[in-house]
């Protein structure tokens, strides 16, 4: 039996301690919003936040993941789809094909947790997701005005 917090539920599961946690959050708790691409954490499309820090679930096994721990998938990231990066990405048009932009949202999201102003250098240091249409630059500007939108809320 394994516990987990996911997006503020507690869930208990009977499943295989060596099953990774993209598997658990996508079969067992059936949020897809966290995708599946390369499987060896290279790629970043199945980023989460564990305890608020970015993690590629696809190479995590679930026993690995503490019951007191929180995670957060996209889906929990905001209750009306309007966190600050949300909203950029929308008035920017960020995304191209949209597949990697969950896992790229999530990593760009815990960047901003810790430094909510980056540098363009700071955010190819951190945000080290692959996107195949190479929207890179859409995804810093998106960065960029997410912290200005943060900034002007706190205004």
């Amino acid at each position: 039996m394994v516990t987990l917090k996911v997006n503020g539920k507690t869930h208990t599961l009977d499943i295989d301690g060596d099953i990774p946690l993209l598997w658990v959050l996508r079969e067992q708790l059936g949020l897809t919003g966290t995708k599946y691409s390369c499987g060896i954490g290279l790629c970043g499309s199945c980023t989460v936040h564990i305890n608020g820090q970015a993690v590629r679930s696809c190479t995590m096994p679930i026993s690995a993941v503490k019951s007191s721990q929180d995670i957060v998938t996209i889906e929990g990231l905001s209750a009306d789809n309007d966190h600050p990066l949300q909203q950029a990405w929308k008035e920017l048009d960020v995304p191209q094909c949209g597949y990697c932009q969950p896992g790229m949202i999530m990593s760009a999201a815990a960047l901003l947790n810790n430094n909510p102003n980056p540098s363009d250098a700071d955010i190819d240091t951190h945000v080290t997701n692959i996107c195949r249409c190479g929207t890179f630059n859409r995804v810093r500007r998106g960065i960029h005005l997410a912290a200005d939108i943060t900034k002007r809320g706190r205004s």
